[in-house]
């Protein structure tokens, strides 16, 4: 499992593994949403193909990412359920939220080409998360799954990414991406801390009881 292969602005601390790791049952049950989401997200992204000449693979690529989701959706809820978890009937996720927030709406193959890079970041940001996960891991079980998890959404963050330079010239997509991992970058860290897939290291908590001083207020 190599960090170098994923492009992402910001790196997560190995700590935030153990952190979440300690409400195994809340982690899984957020894991099961997102392989959910992902699955809905590839299927829907089957019906954009851009016309009026979609990229030959398009509906091999969408449909095998959604294959691929459905069967992990099916693994992690058998792992919750065995382990005296269900699966909730709804569940928010404020960081792809804010990445959805991105996409520029309304401007045809721009607007797919941002869905896609959405798809490629989150599909990295799990993939470095398992691979955290999967280090950190004294469950035999959970790390076993972690570590399998990897390789498919390396694969999966690679597809999507692309597929989106299939339909605009290379430097044109290249600026965009770069953009992106700028905001995704910025996005994560404003996320909550918790026993979430995309969620933020808690606070030490020294740094929890230290106030916060102002610049102004330090001159």
């Amino acid at each position: 499992m190599r960090e170098a292969d994923l492009p992402l602005h910001y790196k997560t601390p190995a700590t935030w593994a153990p952190s979440v790791l300690a409400q195994p049952l809340e982690l899984l049950n957020d894991h099961a949403h997102l392989e959910k989401k992902a699955a809905a997200n590839a299927l829907e992204l089957l019906n954009r193909w851009p016309e009026p000449t979609p990229p030959e693979n398009w509906v091999a690529a969408m449909t095998a990412v959604a294959r691929d989701e459905v069967e992990h959706l099916a693994v992690v809820c058998r792992l919750l359920a065995r382990r005296g978890g269900r699966l909730t009937k709804s569940h928010a996720n404020p960081y792809a939220s804010a990445l959805h927030q991105l996409v520029r709406r309304g401007q045809g193959t721009s607007e797919l080409v941002d869905r896609l890079m959405i798809s490629s970041l989150i599909e990295a940001r799990s993939c470095e998360r398992f691979a955290l996960l999967g280090q950190a891991c004294n469950d035999t079980e959970l790390a076993k799954l972690y570590k399998g998890l990897w390789a498919s959404e390396h694969g999966h963050y690679r597809t999507f990414l692309q597929l989106a330079e299939q339909l605009q010239p290379a430097e044109q997509v290249a600026k965009r991406w770069q953009e992106m991992l700028d905001h995704e970058s910025q996005i994560i860290q404003r996320q909550p801390p918790g026993p979430r897939m995309h969620s933020i290291l808690n606070p030490s908590p020294q740094e929890a009881r230290s106030p916060r001083t102002s610049p102004e207020a330090q001159k």
